[in-house]
C-alpha cells in the first residue's frame, strides 16, 4: 500500500534529517532499506523515526561492501546520504559512478551547508543553519537572547521535508525524461525558505528588523501565549476582526477598550488586560469555553497530553504502534493510504534476506555478514 509502492530507496545512515526523509518516504509506501555502519549500539524499537524499513550492515572501508552498495544502486530508485562534501567521492560512491552505473537513480545529498560555499565542510547543527537564514534572530522575546525552536526548522522543515520533496519531484520528472539526478538539498536553504513569507512582509514595510515588534512574534495581544490561573497556558491568534470580536465576548470583554488593536502602540496595554483576563479562570477551563468557538484559543498540551485532545484524537493524529506513541503518516491519501511499517530495525538484522532479495549469492552474503561484528 502506498502512492509510492514499487519505490525503493537506499539510506545511508545518519541522524536527524536524512531518517526523517526515509521515514515519510516509507510511510508512503516506498520499500526503504537502511545501510547501517557495523559498529555502534544494536538500536531500539523506539526509535520512531526509524519506523517502515529494514537495516542491513556494510563497512564502507571494505571494498568489497563497497562493490555490494554500488550493486544495490543500480537495482535502486533513490539513495539518500547525508555526509559532509567529498566523503561519498572518497569512498568511491559519489553520484558520478552511481549514476553511470545507474542513470534513473535519484541521488539524494543532506546537507547542513550545502554542497558548496566557504562553510560547505563545517560543522553545524540546526541552531547555527537557522541563525545564518534570519530566522533565529526573528523569534523570542527583544531583551533575551533567541531561543532555539527546537530542531525543527534546519533539520526537519527546512530538511528532512525538503529532500523528500525533491526526491519525489525527481521521480516525477524522470518518468518524463528516463533520467535520474543529484538532489541537493542543504538545511540553511530550507530554512531559508521557510521565511519566504516573512521576507516578503519585510520587502513591503510590514515586519522590521527589530524583535518584539511584529504581529506574529508574540508581541501582538491578538497572537501569543498566555498563563492561566492553574499555572498552564493557551495559545491565542484571532488575527482577523471577527475572530478576535468572538474572542472578547466569550472572555465577558469590552471591545471598546481594544480599540486600534492592529496599532503596535496599543500592544502593550492590550496584551495586559487579557494577561490579566486570562488569570482568571483555569487552562481547562478557558479550552472549555472556546471548544465550539471561532475565537482561536487553544489550550497548550504538552506532549503526554496532545494525543488524548478530542480532536486529535478523533484524527488519530497520533497513533500506539511498536510499543510508542507516535505521529501518525501525513498527509492523507484517499486511494493509496499511508501507513506505519514494519518496527524500526536492530542494526544490521535484515542483512541476510536484504542482499538475497538483490540477487547475492549465498557465498557473498557469508562474506559480507561476516565483516559484520555480532550483537
Amino acid at each position: 500500500m502506498g502512492a509510492l509502492k514499487g519505490i525503493t530507496v537506499l539510506e545511508l545512515a545518519g541522524i536527524g534529517p536524512g531518517p526523517f526523509c526515509a521515514m515519510l518516504l516509507a510511510d508512503m509506501g516506498a520499500r526503504v532499506i537502511r545501510i547501517d555502519r557495523p559498529e555502534g549500539p544494536a538500536g531500539t524499537r523506539h526509535d520512531v523515526v526509524l519506523r517502515g524499513r529494514r537495516s542491513l550492515c556494510l563497512d564502507l572501508k571494505n571494498p568489497t561492501a563497497v562493490e555490494a552498495l554500488k550493486r544495490m544502486a543500480q537495482q535502486a530508485d533513490a539513495l539518500i546520504e547525508g555526509f559532509r562534501p567529498g566523503v561519498m567521492e572518497r569512498l568511491g560512491l559519489g553520484p558520478e559512478p552511481l549514476l553511470k552505473a545507474n542513470p534513473r537513480l535519484i541521488y539524494g545529498r543532506m546537507t547542513g551547508w550545502g554542497q558548496a560555499g566557504p562553510l560547505a565542510k563545517r560543522a553545524g547543527h540546526d541552531i547555527n543553519y537557522i541563525a545564518l537564514t534570519g530566522a533565529l534572530h526573528a523569534i523570542g522575546d527583544p531583551d533575551r537572547p533567541p531561543p532555539p525552536p527546537l530542531n525543527l526548522i534546519g533539520d526537519y522543515g527546512g530538511g528532512g521535508m525538503l529532500l523528500a520533496l525533491g526526491i519525489l519531484a525527481a521521480v516525477i520528472e524522470r518518468a518524463n525524461s528516463g533520467r535520474g539526478q543529484v538532489v541537493d538539498a542543504a538545511m540553511v536553504d530550507g530554512a531559508a525558505l521557510l521565511m519566504a513569507p516573512i521576507y516578503g512582509m519585510l520587502s513591503l514595510g510590514r515586519w522590521t528588523p527589530k524583535r518584539g515588534t511584529n504581529f506574529l512574534d508574540g508581541t501582538a495581544s491578538f497572537y501569543g501565549s498566555y498563563a492561566c490561573a492553574c499555572g498552564g497556558y493557551v495559545a491565542v491568534g484571532p488575527i482577523e476582526p471577527a475572530f478576535f470580536t468572538e474572542m472578547l465576548a466569550r472572555m465577558g470583554l469590552d471591545a471598546a477598550d481594544f480599540d486600534n488593536r492592529m496599532d503596535p502602540a496599543t500592544w502593550s496595554t492590550h496584551k495586559a488586560r487579557l494577561a490579566e483576563a486570562f488569570l482568571g479562570r483555569t487552562r481547562d477551563a478557558w479550552a472549555e469555553i472556546f471548544a465550539d468557538s471561532d475565537g482561536c484559543v487553544t489550550p497548550i498540551l504538552s506532549m503526554a497530553e496532545a494525543p488524548s485532545h478530542p480532536h486529535i484524537a478523533a484524527r488519530e493524529t497520533f497513533v500506539a504502534a511498536h510499543g510508542a506513541v507516535q505521529p501518525a503518516p501525513a498527509p492523507r491519501f484517499s486511494r493509496t493510504p499511508s501507513a506505519i511499517g514494519a518496527a524500526p530495525p536492530l542494526r544490521g538484522e535484515h542483512g541476510a534476506e536484504i542482499l538475497a532479495e538483490f540477487g547475492f549469492s549465498a557465498q557473498e552474503i557469508d562474506t559480507l555478514v561476516a565483516t559484520i561484528p555480532p550483537r
